[in-house]
């Protein structure tokens, strides 16, 4: 529903299965997710009127979309990352403090914080490689949500546009240009506290947009968070008939006490309690500042778009997941250390071509970014005091890819796209330990397809196919030992992780007032290889097959009353045989959101939004699994004045005793009280809970 003038809200609809008529029957979840669907060219457009939704559009797939701005405002948000969720499928988690990226969860992939799902704001990328805590890792926390304009999502392998880290999908964050300027003040229990201001004037024969937000917050945790964040963004842009230009800086900062996932056997046996923490000293702090440019100019039948910048980032993070399994005296407290300067930019030519009597659009492009890590390191710890070097490194890598794609509508009926992409890795790897030092690169290639038929009956018919892939840690392609002995030898990674998808799916609007989506998908990995950031080492998985069905539902039967919802369910196994088994820990089988919004007379509004994640094995063989959860957040608020808005916000409002996040491994609990010390590590599951029931208000005023 590419261009969609509705007025502003949508929802999403995601049930598993055997669920989803009494979750249907009982629940309700805020508005604003299922998006837009289809992108914006000049082959075709998506016509929307008041009771019905022509679908004509470029649209490669059913599972690509676009949430507007009005579709964010009243989503009930306990964190940032939550924005996310806007993307069908997509769970947005913790296990940490909320000052560390979100976890993430999508098409039977636990994407930890982001290895295969890649983010831009403004153009920008927000993924980080050869991080010093995870590969890909993907830290949202400097978008201020009362700003941004548009979120477009898309998934899978078959856009030649899209690079590293995409293979699951991806999201292109958009902040506006103008906005009446406005400030907000959030309370809410243990020292929650946030305040946010923004708008935009005329200035320089463009707009200025301005925007701050300082925050801190304790949460439920026994060992206060005791977090503390601050952002700012100056956004300069000028829309003209044949181009367009903005200059943005952003900054970023923010400090925490971390609560990392706990032992389930140390809160059923009393000796902490289910908020509680093992090492009060955990904890981290991060900044992010970056400036950029991005623009556009009409050349003849051409245009030319582009995005250059420039990115300082760091980050200190103290962690301890087994407590004193490697040392019981000092403890098994770690610091994991980033600092790095990241420059790069994109460009994308677009151009109509007539061939014979055929027109098509062609687009090529080109992306390249360089990181310069300087140092990123892990060091053993004892109350945040370094006493042990495990690795330290000062990596320069680059990331290069061109690409191109061909499309035009081949009959009355049927449109096809095609496309290729290469991408090139060049790494150089300068480490404490000259053997895992070096230099190394690779390459590779991935051809892209996409057909759409229709529409008939205001329905369309999708099939899709390509290639995509995700860099590993450039400290994984040259290591030679492990650089906790220095001496046992260890096996290189591939740098390039390749993937494989398929995808076919529809989107109708036969039903007035309503459209409906399906896909099917099938998504290939070559072999997940993880970095290990608590180890020094790299870890090479065994290769994955992902297939699963993902439905949405919008709906808006009256005008002040919408509704969405989004089920998924996915099967992720791996593609050998292992005696360990065949399961991939961490996937979720099934996810699901149903939303309702409601604009009442008055002034009044209310959203309200349920969020379920199904179980997920643990290890291999689905001996050990995490619990499903269901919860529900709720937005009721008023428009008192034309300036003056309340609004309260209730999260988890059936005050649901569930987990945001699951692991199973082995720990070895120190001396708790008088409870001894165990004498060995126990395998166990460790768990993050979600926040217990919390109320918070929000006064806002719009000059």
């Amino acid at each position: 529903m590419s261009g969609m003038p509705m007025s502003g809200m949508s929802i999403k609809w995601i049930l598993p299965a055997s669920a989803s008529l009494p979750l249907l029957a009982v629940c309700f979840s805020s508005a604003h997710a299922a998006g837009v669907t289809g992108a914006q060219s000049d082959l075709d457009t998506v016509v929307v009127t008041a009771d019905r939704i022509a679908l004509t559009g470029e649209a490669r797939a059913a599972s690509e979309g676009t949430v507007l701005a009005e579709q964010i405002e009243n989503r009930p948000l306990l964190r940032t990352g939550e924005l996310l969720e806007v993307v069908p499928g997509l769970i947005v988690t913790q296990h940490t403090g909320d000052g560390k990226a979100n976890q993430y969860f999508l098409r039977g992939f636990n994407l930890d914080h982001g290895t295969d799902f890649s983010t831009t704001v403004d153009g920008v990328p927000a993924n980080m490689p050869t991080h010093a805590h995870g590969q890909g890792y993907m830290d949202i926390n400097f978008v201020i949500p009362e700003l941004v304009d548009r979120i477009m999502y898309r998934k899978g392998t078959y856009y030649a546009d899209l690079g590293n880290f995409s293979a699951a999908g991806t999201a292109e964050i958009n902040y506006r240009s103008e906005m009446r300027p406005f400030a907000a003040v959030t309370l809410g229990p243990h020292d929650y506290l946030r305040t946010v201001a923004g708008g935009s004037v005329k200035a320089f024969g463009g707009n200025l947009l301005l925007g701050g937000e300082l925050g801190k917050a304790d949460g439920p945790w026994n060992v206060p968070e005791d977090l503390h964040k601050s952002n700012v963004l100056a956004r300069w842009s000028r829309d003209g008939i044949d181009s367009d230009l903005a200059v943005e800086f952003s900054a970023y900062q923010s400090r925490w006490q971390a609560t990392d996932q706990i032992p389930q056997r140390a809160v059923d046996g009393g000796l902490i309690g289910r908020y509680g923490s093992l090492d009060p000293t955990s904890g981290g702090d991060t900044h992010r500042y970056a400036l950029s440019a991005k623009g556009g100019n009409d050349f003849s039948a051409g245009r030319l778009d582009y995005t250059i910048y420039g990115i300082d980032y760091g980050m200190q993070l103290y962690s301890n997941f087994t407590y004193a399994m490697e040392d019981p005296l000092r403890g098994d407290q770690f610091e994991q250390y980033d600092d790095r300067h990241v420059y790069g930019g994109s460009a994308k030519w677009e151009q109509p071509l007539t061939i014979g009597e055929r027109e098509f659009l062609w687009r090529a492009g080109i992306d390249t970014r360089n990181d310069d890590i300087s140092p990123v390191g892990l060091y053993l710890t004892e109350k945040r005091v370094r006493y042990e070097t495990v690795r330290e490194d000062h990596v320069n890598q680059w990331m290069t890819g061109i690409w191109t794609s061909l499309s035009t509508q081949v009959t009355s009926w049927m449109r096809a796209e095609v496309g290729a992409r290469a991408d090139r890795y060049d790494f150089d790897v300068k480490s404490d330990n000259p053997l895992n030092s070096g230099k190394d690169n690779a390459s590779i290639a991935n051809p892209k397809l996409a057909l759409s038929f229709g529409p008939w009956a205001d329905t369309e018919f999708f099939a899709a196919a390509g290639g995509g892939f995700h860099s590993n840690d450039a400290r994984g392609g040259v290591i030679s030992v492990d650089p906790s002995d220095g001496v046992t030898p260890v096996e290189r990674v591939t740098p390039l992780a390749r993937a494989r998808g398929y995808e076919i799916g529809m989107r109708s609007a036969l039903i007035p007032f309503s459209q409906v989506s399906l896909s099917l998908w099938q998504l290939d990995l070559a072999s997940e290889l993880l970095f290990v950031g608590d180890g020094g080492t790299t870890e090479p998985s065994r290769p994955t097959r992902r297939r699963g069905v993902e439905l949405g539902v919008y709906a808006r039967p009256m005008q002040w009353l919408i509704i969405d919802a989004d089920y998924a369910w996915s099967k992720a196994r791996f593609r050998d045989d292992d005696d360990a088994g065949n399961y991939v820990p961490g996937a979720l089988v099934d996810t699901a959101s149903l939303g309702v919004t409601a604009n009442a007379a008055h002034g009044w509004f209310s959203a309200a939004r349920l969020r379920h994640l199904g179980a997920a094995p643990l290890i291999e063989d689905n001996s050990v699994r995490s619990s499903a959860s269901t919860m529900v957040n709720l937005d009721v608020g008023r428009h008192i004045t034309e300036h003056w808005t309340v609004t309260l916000s209730l999260f988890n409002v059936f005050d649901t005793k569930a987990n945001d996040i699951a692991y199973y491994y082995e720990s070895q609990l120190p001396a708790i009280g008088a409870a001894p010390a165990e004498a060995a590590p126990v395998e166990d599951i460790h768990f993050h809970p979600v926040e217990p029931r919390t109320l918070r208000a929000t006064v806002r005023y719009d000059f």
